[in-house]
């Protein structure tokens, strides 16, 4: 494939990722106020993301690759994946496409009347955060942590699940599931990013207190792409010559 279409299908399954899992979080997670039977509540939020990443992948993952996700894009090329000279193009589009899809976000969810986004609230827009910003007011650590050793374990379910000796055809699912069980033990934490497009699309639109600490939302996600991919599958996957 040539390397334009490449980058819009990591647009488009970023674009896709951010749409359907922070949307369900938007629109859907408190439909009808807390404990109405029709809103989704962190489950529900949780399988959405599982989603995206599980269709994307069968749908764009033989064009590109499927990783709508820096981090993701990063453990590749650390774990011998992923081509050095591709990797910032690649960024480029997965942060164009997740901006992209928070703006439709944002144009569909004020078209109720009573959208508003309270820009010191924890999760505002589907955002992540930390202390104040973080749901359940974990600490800066914590969070770090988390977005560390989710990412890492992420990278490992990813390079596992697409090695040549794994069962062909499956690799999709096992992402799917792998992130939806990393949203239902972070989302208390961090509201679950482990992708810093996805953390990125949100947070332009949360207002300044989210875009004060995307800095977490970069820096451990890649540390845990790099953890993942490079030093525990770089080990554990490499064969004897």
């Amino acid at each position: 494939m040539s390397l334009t279409k490449k980058l819009a299908a990591e647009f488009l399954g970023t674009f896709w990722l951010v749409l359907g899992g922070c949307g369900s979080a938007v629109l859907a997670a408190h439909f009808g106020g807390d404990g109405n039977p029709l809103g989704i509540g962190f489950l529900g939020v949780a399988l959405a993301f599982g989603l995206t990443v599980l269709t994307g992948a069968y749908a764009f993952g033989h064009i590109s690759g499927g990783h709508f996700n820096p981090a993701v894009s990063v453990g590749l090329w650390a774990g011998g994946r992923f081509s050095a000279k591709e990797l910032l193009p690649y960024v480029v589009a997965q942060v164009a496409g997740g901006i992209a899809a928070g703006f439709i976000l944002w144009q569909i969810a004020s078209g109720q009347p009573a959208f508003a986004v309270d820009p010191n609230a924890a999760g505002a827009f589907a955002s992540n955060g930390y202390g104040a910003m973080s749901p359940g007011g974990y600490s800066v650590a914590a969070a770090f942590l988390t977005e560390v050793v989710l990412t890492a374990f992420f990278l490992i379910v990813i390079m596992g699940s697409t090695h040549g000796r794994a069962p062909a055809g499956f690799a999709p699912i096992a992402i799917g599931l792998a992130l939806t069980l990393i949203h239902l033990i972070s989302i208390p934490v961090t509201n679950t990013s482990v992708n810093p497009a996805r953390s990125t699309a949100v947070a332009v639109f949360a207002g300044p207190a989210a875009i004060g600490q995307l800095w977490l939302f970069w820096l451990a996600p890649v540390l845990g792409g790099l953890i993942g991919g490079m030093l525990l599958y770089g080990w554990l996957g490499r064969e004897r010559s």
